[in-house]
């Protein structure tokens, strides 16, 4: 039996896959050594002496400098490795040619076809406030609704969020291009758009950016300008309902799917299963011409390179490396090293540097061609895997993710979040044992990989990614684990 995994052939380290007690011979393949101070799962052991100053080698890329000399069998943490990461690099256009993506049998699922020719995973009607202040006022009126209307659409949503006012410039931008993307999304049979009438956020403002052909089915509403807020509301939601409550769920192909793929909470492990596992669905989706999108733009700092040599052509790699180095500068400005990540979780999960992290994370992206990049707040439009701005934040990323189309978001974790966003979220575990603890949270256990291997975990992930858009519902949806966070990135009046 293997202890641990050496995932390259030239990794000098290989990762625990169950905590491995002091003086204990294990095995890493057909290697065996013996373990001179206890290792935890996740955790990294060195497979070989690795001297003072020279490179750690996990996933055959370096993920730091070695700060000490390593004996073998040692652990192999923050006390004897530390990140390589600078706050500039030189990138290098070197086109790769991508593996071919597997072929797979047709897929379809039952959606929600719209008028525009994208197709939702759900019909619900959402209540997006311009400003803090009408928040409650929008979840008042989703709750009364929801009764109301209960089982006449899939859902009755209000997205509250803590801006809308005192913002400038692009902080404002961003506030107002999220929300005006989330208006468009197509798992929103209709959308209610409620301001106040005095935020920095004007209505009109927001309702200009939203094109012609994709309003039909948003209605809006300023509080301060009528009598009774709470019930001009709920006629508009009653009209939005009946307007889209007999739509049908009709067949639609894999291609018809956006997938928006994120991790958090990532352990050691979550870079040999449930990332490479995402990264098949993305394959897959991407062979049937579906679209995928990938965020997080920190949490590929030391990986950045090996999407970039996927970069369909010239100008998508000039765009990836810009928006790579300006999320660079966005930390500089701030007086932070971008190396300040993994988060304590992570660390305590077994990842020790950022280039891990990072290495790890980007395997979500699978080997589907780099097509296009979008700032904050755009749109998916191509097949293919689209690079999206967005910091790692859970929150702020996943709202990302649905604002630019994602009608199924693949949330992998190592350690667990409740957390659930607008779009359908699968929480997909890196190991056995939090599958078996949360299972409140936990839609799918990709600890299976090591023990079954990738085919048969593909084939059953694949399965409940369609019957997720075809309606059966997330762990996070059964809880009511419904939130947007958007991104403040300016000063506040």
């Amino acid at each position: 039996m293997t202890d641990a995994i050496r995932i390259h052939v030239a990794d000098n380290v290989a990762t625990a896959l169950a905590d491995l007690a002091a003086g204990s011979a294990v095995a890493v393949g057909s290697q065996r050594l013996t373990i001179s101070e206890a290792i935890g799962r996740g955790h990294k052991l060195a497979l070989a002496p690795i001297a003072r100053g020279t490179s750690v080698i996990k996933y055959g890329f370096p993920i730091g400098i070695a700060t000490a000399d390593i004996a073998g069998g040692a652990h192999v943490h923050s006390h004897n490795l530390a990140t390589a990461l600078t706050g500039r690099d030189d990138y290098a256009y070197t086109p790769s040619a991508a593996d071919p993506r597997p072929a797979q049998p047709p897929h379809h699922f039952m959606g929600y076809a719209r008028a525009d020719g994208r197709v939702g995973t759900r019909n619900e009607i959402w209540i997006l406030p311009t400003v803090s202040c009408v928040g409650n006022l929008a979840a008042r009126v989703a709750r009364i609704a929801g009764v109301r209307h209960a089982g006449r659409v899939d859902g009755i949503h209000a997205f509250k969020h803590p801006f809308g006012c005192s913002q400038l410039g692009d902080d404002l931008g961003h506030t107002r291009g999220l929300l005006a993307a989330l208006a468009q999304h197509p798992n929103a049979g209709g959308v209610l758009i409620v301001g106040l009438g005095c935020e920095s956020n004007q209505l009109a403002a927001l309702l200009d950016t939203i094109p012609e052909g994709r309003r039909r089915h948003v209605r809006n509403l300023s509080a301060q300008a009528v009598e009774d807020d709470e019930a001009a509301c709920l006629a508009l939601v009653d009209e939005l309902v009946d307007a889209c409550a007999d739509t049908p769920r009709t067949a639609a192909p894999l291609s018809a799917l956006v997938l928006g793929v994120k991790c958090g909470g990532s352990d050691g492990l979550s870079g040999l299963t449930a990332n490479p596992l995402v990264g098949r669905m993305a394959d897959a989706v991407a062979a049937a011409d579906g679209k995928v999108i990938l965020t997080e733009i920190p949490e590929i700092f030391g990986a950045e390179q090996l999407l970039m040599d996927r970069a369909a052509s010239h100008d998508v790699f000039d765009r990836t490396a810009q928006l790579v180095q300006d999320f660079k500068a966005y930390f500089t400005r701030n007086g932070e090293p971008v190396s300040e990540n993994p988060s304590p979780g992570n660390i305590a999960g077994g990842i020790t540097t950022l280039e891990e992290k990072s290495l790890g994370a980007v395997q979500k992206g699978g080997q589907v061609p780099l097509v296009d990049v979008q700032r904050y707040g755009g749109e998916a439009r191509l097949p293919g895997l689209t690079l999206l701005e967005a910091p790692g934040n859970d929150a702020v990323s996943s709202t990302a993710l649905t604002a630019a189309g994602a009608t199924v978001i693949l949330f992998t974790t190592g350690r667990g979040t409740p957390l659930g966003f607008p779009a359908p979220t699968l929480k997909i575990a890196s190991n056995h044992e939090l599958a078996a603890r949360k299972t409140g949270w936990i839609d799918f256990d990709a600890g299976m990989v090591i023990g079954d291997g990738f085919d048969a975990a593909s084939d059953a992930l694949l399965d409940l990614i369609v019957a997720t858009a075809s309606g059966q519902p997330t762990k996070a949806e059964v809880n009511e684990e419904r939130d947007i966070a958007i991104w403040k990135s300016g000063v506040t009046l």
